[in-house]
């Protein structure tokens, strides 16, 4: 390995999350519940949903990659979600990535002096939010995050969306490094004494740019294969539906209570992490049944799977945090 490469980062993330696992106290993995939701993915083989607005191409790759640099800047949001002003039959993610596009549609990309101009009234009155509280803090990080992004390309890219794409080149580990410069991008978690790396909005970027590029130009990525599930509370919980990851009484309750699991906790951090390290188990027990399914194939399908009103019925967990 050159000076110039730091230690492979994917690795890290895999190695961090199946320690967590090995140790967690509050969530912990079902084998037997895995190995039948492989078998039912793999006689299935369910094709790619073509649900999210960053998977697909907005007017050629500039714009395309501006969108989804913007929109997975401010790709968080969950914790307040329950309480944003939703779209009819969408969700707060879908509320929110469904007015950027719009706004995209209308008026094309805003420059890097303009994303450090933004208020938070400015991103309520595109998402079509109040300013009251809580939701006024999500508004307020909104602005932020997008604020965040237009100074970043300013001083490292000249203020080009391209740029920090193709300073990675063509590696999405070197991109996920790149992104993780602007400080909302820092997903990183502290679990008995050592770091947790995720990443989660980091490394969606990659993947969201590759769908969307059809893997071309800009979105092709030589090891797009090698990033992890997307850690957030959508993919746990459809994990948890399926039987696969088993909460403990006590995280049970405080979940289906609708109590906020607070950002960097224990409880919270073992169910990002044990839900990357059931994916990445779920991702070997495909291959071995003869289907190919990278962990951020599985991510898709099952954060799609999650869309369905029965996986919504139920409380998921709750963090309010810039990281999902």
């Amino acid at each position: 390995m050159s000076a110039e490469e730091p230690e492979p980062l994917f690795p890290q993330l895999r190695a961090a999350a199946a320690e967590v696992a090995r140790r967690a106290r509050h969530v912990r993995i079902e084998s037997e519940a895995l190995e039948e939701l492989a078998g039912l993915l793999a006689r299935e083989r369910p094709a790619q949903s073509s649900l999210d607005p960053a998977q697909r191409s907005l007017g050629g790759e500039a714009n395309t990659v501006a969108f989804v640099l913007t929109l997975n800047a401010i790709n968080f949001g969950s914790g307040w979600f329950p309480l944003l002003a939703k779209r009819d039959g969408l969700s707060g993610y879908l509320t929110i990535a469904g007015a950027l596009r719009e706004r995209f549609e209308r008026e094309g990309a805003w420059s890097a002096a303009e994303l450090q101009r933004l208020r938070p009234q400015d991103t309520a009155r595109l998402f079509g939010q109040t300013l009251a509280p809580p939701v006024s803090e999500l508004m307020e990080l909104f602005a932020r995050a997008l604020a965040e992004l237009g100074r970043f390309l300013a001083r490292d890219h000249g203020g080009r969306f391209a740029g920090p794409i193709e300073e990675a080149r063509g590696s999405a580990q070197r991109l996920v490094r790149i992104l993780a410069r602007m400080p909302l991008y820092q997903d990183v978690g502290r679990y008995e004494g050592f770091e947790v790396p995720f990443y989660k909005r980091a490394q969606i970027t990659c993947s969201d740019l590759a769908e969307a590029l059809r893997g071309r130009g800009l979105g092709r990525f030589a090891d797009i294969d090698e990033l992890t599930l997307f850690a957030d509370n959508l993919v746990p919980h459809v994990l948890r539906s399926f039987g696969v990851l088993l909460y403990s009484p006590d995280l049970s309750k405080r979940i289906e209570a609708e109590e906020l699991i607070p950002s960097g906790s224990e409880e919270e951090i073992e169910i990002r992490a044990v839900a990357l390290h059931a994916v990445e188990r779920l991702s070997g027990s495909c291959a071995r049944r003869g289907w190919k399914a990278p962990p951020r194939r599985l991510d898709h399908l099952l954060w799609s799977r999650g869309q369905s009103p029965l996986v919504k019925a139920r409380p998921r967990h709750r963090t309010r945090c810039p990281y999902y």
